[in-house]
């Protein structure tokens, strides 16, 4: 179907063709801009915690697949822009409605190189959206920054759509007795005076929404080392019972490495913050969780669970476009009923049959692979999502299911997907058809009947 630029959405999961003006997604027409593709962000941050104050210097570097004589990037007007370089020269800007427009000098040729250095400074703020507020957030002593899924450029400017990915370096100076968490791998902390600097590389591509710095009065506990380290950031107020409440993920990780595949990054973080969170925040390589989450009376496991199944699905695997978020949500759910299968709790298939029933009671809603800007987030999208790949698992038992698990994330490892690349690589694992299980399941808005097992081999613990 056509797209409102014209091109079908096919095409825009690879947006090289169009003007800086085109939509890259009906589901954000605001967000993401055409004409370059980012590969690198190096991001100099000093951030004041008791003025909210941040200043930044955001250098990016580019390459066009156009002819280039205008660039946009996104960046909340809550920020001031005080100066523009492209490739060492200083350019004219206009800075309005969350767009950052740049017109070069002379036009770049497709394959042109760019290197964007944008200086500005404010006090961030969330993002207003249809979705709520996102984005930075001061927290009672610190910050963290909820993103997802249009609230990067509240604090940098960037190309912010999911499939704009790129490798990040990210330098955070701050007051000393505050602890930095940011995705990647800390290279670097240096103290000076009252300040500390903190520097995180993060190698994998990753996309804007998953950019994420926490800064909190935090201690840090290692929980294991193997696979990979596993670290727990919290309040020393609230370390023993975040480190009670987050230690199954340790085992968690084992279990999904095993359902899933290799873990995607070099390290895992949970971070706890002081205040109370409503929902965790998933970010690449860490999650992030509020005090809340450390009550006994919690379903912090189901959390947990759900935030690092993040890490193989929408994280290192990543929809190209927003109307596919099943494909991160649906396979977090799911892997929520597997941990709980798994570590002695509820079958998945239990776990199917109760949602099953709640959603059999809604008003049947639009079909799964187009919900709409308004379900985005959904429960009934996650839940959906779920029993499609719990019909999946079905009809083509479990050995060809996980085995197509860890096909997908090997695959599409730190690339960008479609449900159509997910249904044709299913077909791969099947000896039957499966094209009426998807029209059933994702093409049709009434809910079909409960899935039956059409394989041998599925082992419903």
């Amino acid at each position: 179907m056509p797209g409102k630029s014209g091109r079908s959405l096919q095409s825009r999961r690879s947006p090289v063709l169009g003007n800086p003006d085109d939509i890259v997604d009906d589901y954000l027409p605001h967000n993401g801009n055409l004409g370059y593709r980012v590969s690198r962000y190096d991001l100099v941050l000093q951030y004041k915690v008791s003025a909210n104050r941040l200043a930044g210097v955001a250098t990016i570097t580019a390459t066009t697949n156009v002819h280039l004589s205008r660039l946009q990037l996104d960046l909340a007007t809550a920020m001031t822009v005080s100066r523009v370089t492209v490739n060492g020269e200083r350019l004219r800007y206009t800075h309005r409605r969350g767009k950052l427009a740049v017109t070069l000098s002379a036009p770049v040729p497709p394959g042109g190189a760019l290197r964007i250095v944008v200086r500005y400074a404010g006090n961030p703020c969330p993002i207003r959206s249809q979705w709520g507020e996102v984005g930075w957030e001061e927290l009672t002593a610190g910050s963290l920054c909820a993103n997802q899924p249009n609230g990067a450029p509240s604090w940098f400017p960037c190309d912010d759509h999911p499939i704009s990915k790129a490798s990040y370096r990210i330098a955070v100076t701050t007051d000393s007795p505050f602890y930095v968490v940011a995705n990647g791998v800390r290279t670097e902390k240096v103290t000076k005076a009252t300040q500390t600097t903190w520097v995180f590389e993060q190698t994998e591509p990753m996309t804007t929404y998953l950019a994420s710095i926490q800064i909190g009065r935090y201690e840090s506990v290692s929980l294991a080392t193997k696979p990979v380290p596993v670290e727990l950031v919290a309040p020393r107020s609230l370390r023993t019972a975040a480190r009670e409440r987050f230690a199954p993920q340790v085992e968690m990780l084992t279990v999904f490495t095993e359902l899933f595949g290799p873990y995607p990054f070099p390290r895992y973080t949970a971070v706890v913050t002081e205040d109370p969170l409503e929902i965790p925040l998933e970010a690449q390589g860490f999650s992030t969780f509020g005090a809340n989450h450390c009550d006994s009376t919690s379903d912090a496991e189901r959390l947990v669970a759900h935030e690092l199944a993040h890490q193989w699905f929408g994280n290192s695997v990543t929809l190209s476009r927003w109307s596919d978020i099943w494909l991160h949500e649906g396979f977090a759910c799911y892997a929520e009923w597997l941990w709980s299968e798994r570590s002695g709790g509820q079958r998945a298939d239990d776990w199917a049959r109760h949602y099953y029933a709640k959603l059999a009671a809604m008003k049947p809603q639009r079909v799964l692979v187009d919900p709409g800007p308004d379900q985005l987030f959904d429960d009934w999208v996650y839940k959906r999502g779920a029993l499609t790949l719990h019909a999946l698992r079905l009809r083509i038992g479990d050995d060809s299911f996980f085995a197509l698990l860890r096909h997908w994330t090997d695959k599409y490892r730190y690339s960008s997907v479609s449900t159509e690349d997910f249904t044709a690589q299913a077909a791969e694992h099947s000896s039957v058809s499966l094209a009426d299980l998807w029209q059933s399941w994702l093409h049709t808005a009434a809910l079909p009947p409960f899935p039956l097992a059409g394989a041998t081999g599925t082992r419903l613990y």
